[in-house]
C-alpha cells in the first residue's frame, strides 16, 4: 500500500503530464499556480507525519532487542535453575555438571541467535526506511526545481512583454510630442478690390 506521499508525487506527475506546452515551446509547460500550490502545501503537511512513522519503526528496533534480551535472560535463568537442581543431588553431580553446560551452552546459542536476528531485522527496516525518505526527497527536490524552471521562465517572459510594452508607448508618447510641436504662421494675403463693373 503505497503512502499519501506517493499518492501526492503521482497526482503531480500526472497533472504536469497532462500540461499544455507554452507557444513556440517542446519542454515548457503552463501550469495553473493555485492547483500546483495546493498540491505542494499537502505534500509538505504530509511530509513530516511520514518521517515521524519511519523514525518510530526505528526507534522499534531498540523494543526489538530489548525483547530480545530479556527473552535471553530469561533463558540463562531457566538454565541456572535446572542446574541447581541438579547440583543439588550428589548421586548425579558430574551428570548435572554436563547437562547443565548443555543447557547453558543452548541456552546462549538460541539468545545469540535471537539477538543476531533482531539487530539484522531492526537494520533492515532501518536501511528501508532511510532509503524510502531518500527516495521521497529526491522526487521533492526534482519537483521543486520544476517549479523553479517553470516560475522563472514565466518571470523572463512578463519582463520580455514589458520592455516591449514600455517600447511601444514611448515611441506613441513621441509621435504625440512632434505632432503638438506648434506650426509656422503663413502670412496673410492682402485683399485686392475687385473693379466694379
Amino acid at each position: 500500500m503505497s503512502s499519501r506521499i506517493e499518492q501526492i508525487i503521482d497526482e503531480i506527475q500526472e497533472y504536469i503530464d497532462n500540461c499544455k506546452y507554452q507557444p513556440l515551446s517542446n519542454t515548457k509547460i503552463v501550469v495553473s499556480k493555485d492547483e500546483m500550490d495546493e498540491l505542494l502545501r499537502e505534500l509538505r503537511m504530509k511530509t513530516p507525519e511520514e518521517i515521524k512513522r519511519y523514525q518510530k519503526i526505528i526507534s522499534n528496533r531498540d523494543a526489538i532487542i530489548e525483547d530480545a534480551k530479556t527473552r535471553a535472560e530469561s533463558m540463562l535463568r531457566e538454565a541456572a535453575i535446572h542446574t541447581n537442581e541438579l547440583v543439588s543431588e550428589h548421586e548425579i553431580m558430574q551428570q548435572a555438571y554436563a547437562q547443565a553446560n548443555e543447557v547453558i551452552a543452548q541456552a546462549t546459542e538460541k539468545a545469540q541467535l535471537i539477538l543476531d536476528n533482531a539487530t539484522k531485522d531492526a537494520n533492515d527496516i532501518r536501511i528501508g526506511a532511510i532509503q524510502y525518505t531518500d527516495e521521497m526527497l529526491g522526487s521533492l527536490g526534482n519537483i521543486v526545481s520544476h517549479a523553479i524552471d517553470s516560475a522563472t521562465a514565466k518571470y523572463d517572459n512578463l519582463i520580455l512583454e514589458l520592455k516591449r510594452t514600455y517600447e511601444i508607448i514611448d515611441t506613441n508618447k513621441k509621435s504625440l510630442s512632434v505632432q503638438e510641436e506648434p506650426k509656422e504662421e503663413e502670412p496673410e494675403l492682402e485683399e485686392t478690390e475687385e473693379p466694379m463693373e
